[in-house]
């Protein structure tokens, strides 16, 4: 198994279809073009005597190119953060050095001043002033090479360096995925970066389907909203402060006039059930898809697809209408449990720790091996429950639980209850040191332009739908939370407001 085989079918099909279309600056490649410049790409990290294949840079050309490149060169693909500082950027190409490295422009020449790293500049890339050295020898077949090494966050410490091997990114495609699916008048706009593992599966799922892909290598709300319309967009993945704003803009301007959009999916973080209602107003003939996965499970593991999106947003049972709260059911051929502090495997609607199991499941870092136990279970840190009905609810980060009185409390459940108040627009929910209880209860607010509320307000309207145990003792406010450009709130910042 190979990624490049998602390719070279693809190339065997509609060799003259337009592959990707960088919005930035027009430029375009068809997919013969794509497997010609990754195997040009590949011969010459492969000649470089790299270990590894890298990229640091907005999305780009560059980005499908390598990541094929990387898998005919038998190199693992490392996209970096662009985001992060210099020194952080270092370090991690410290770790994987040597490497084949191709940045943005403006990076060259600092770069090439750190030994072991052969830098090639976008332009230079894509320009193919790299060797012309012919087309790269037949790429492995090997299931367990390294596809993907993706940086963690490093929110807790050192980024730890997830491992996708072929057999995950390969058998995740095959399983979400028809081949040739895809019509030739289909775009998929693409604006997850490609550090995030969406970025990566957003390239291989459309590659395998045959669908053009529209980039935006720098998201706003109005690039996108403009970029949609002028591209006729008929598909995207956002996540959700990227809703969040698509629906303010398009709010201020009355309508959504995209009749062409078929399908809309979002993840990567908690979806405010108002945003989500908004929009599916806004769009009424698109199909709404709610993705949960993390890196460790190559992508998505669960969807709440469209069917499920209309039925609970037409009902009136609130137990149905909840379901829009879900990330739904499992994908084929991947299992979903809870388990309890103990491993022991949860009931329906009890709350625990949500376990993941699949081909597609890696849950393996570099230097550390697989946390996956005997029997191929990851665990994945999330909180979540289960309904009689299948659908899995998440309520948070197992280390974000609020422990009050001996009580386990889920920020994500009264952070749902907040949001419903006509004036709060968005909420994170944090514990806080309580010499009484151990830890109480403190949420960060931010209000809808225009509306006012009281601490004393809030504190009812959430005493009056949950327990009192669930009562925020201190509110405060701001203009935004913090949240990461993949859409994860950091909860650890909201609790410096404290």
């Amino acid at each position: 198994m190979n990624i490049m085989m998602l390719l070279e079918m693809a190339n065997s099909v509609f060799p003259d279809r337009i592959a990707f279309t960088n919005a930035e600056d027009g430029s375009s490649v068809t997919y013969q073009e794509l497997f010609e410049k990754s195997g040009r790409a590949a011969s010459a990290a492969k000649d470089s005597g790299s270990d590894h294949f890298g990229v640091l840079d907005v999305t780009s050309l560059a980005m499908p190119i390598g990541l094929f490149g990387s898998a005919w060169a038998g190199l693992p693909f490392v996209p970096i953060n662009y985001r992060l500082t210099p020194k952080e950027i270092e370090q991690l190409l410290s770790r994987i050095t040597p490497v084949y490295l191709v940045v943005e422009d403006k990076r060259v020449e600092d770069l090439n001043e750190i030994g072991d790293i052969r830098v090639l500049s976008r332009s230079q890339f894509l320009d193919e002033e790299i060797p012309s050295v012919g087309q790269a020898d037949p790429w492995s077949m090997d299931p367990d090479d390294v596809a993907v090494l993706l940086f963690t966050s490093g929110t807790t410490g050192e980024p730890k360096a997830a491992v996708l091997r072929q057999k995950h990114m390969v058998s995740y495609i095959l399983g979400a995925v028809e081949f040739a699916s895809a019509t030739e008048e289909e775009a998929a706009l693409v604006c997850a970066p490609p550090y995030h593992v969406a970025g990566i599966t957003a390239v291989l799922s459309s590659v395998y389907s045959g669908r053009r892909v529209v980039q935006l290598p720098n998201f706003t709300a109005e690039a996108w909203i403009d970029l949609a319309r002028s591209e006729r967009i008929t598909t995207a993945f956002v996540v959700p402060t990227m809703l969040a704003r698509i629906v303010d803009v398009l709010d201020e301007q009355g309508a959504a006039d995209m009749p062409h959009l078929a399908s809309l999916s979002f993840g990567g973080g908690k979806m405010p059930l108002p945003v989500l209602e908004k929009a599916m107003k806004l769009f009424p003939t698109t199909d709404f898809t709610n993705a949960y996965g993390l890196t460790e499970t190559s992508s998505t593991v669960s969807v709440l697809g469209p069917d499920e999106h209309r039925e609970a947003a037409a009902s009136s049972d609130d137990y149905i209408r909840h379901r829009l709260a879900s990330v739904g059911i499992p994908l084929p051929g991947v299992e979903i449990e809870i388990r309890d502090d103990q491993g022991i495997a949860l009931g329906s609607d009890e709350s625990g720790e949500i376990f993941v199991r699949g081909e597609q499941v890696s849950g393996e870092y570099r230097g550390i091996g697989r946390l996956t136990d005997a029997d191929g279970w990851f665990p994945t840190k999330d909180k979540g429950h289960i309904d009689k009905h299948g659908y899995l609810y998440l309520e948070g980060r197992a280390d974000d639980v609020i422990v009050r009185g001996g009580e386990n409390l889920s920020p994500g459940e009264i952070e749902d209850v907040l949001i419903q108040h006509e004036a709060v627009a968005d909420v994170a929910v944090v514990g806080i040191p309580d010499e009484q209880w151990g830890e109480g209860i403190a949420a960060l607010v931010v209000l809808n332009s225009g509306k006012r509320v009281t601490d004393e307000e809030l504190k009812n309207w959430v005493k009056d739908r949950m327990r009192s145990s669930r009562v925020p003792q201190i509110i405060n406010y701001t203009d935004a939370l913090p949240y990461t450009a993949t859409g994860k709130l950091l909860r650890r910042q909201v609790k410096i407001e404290f």
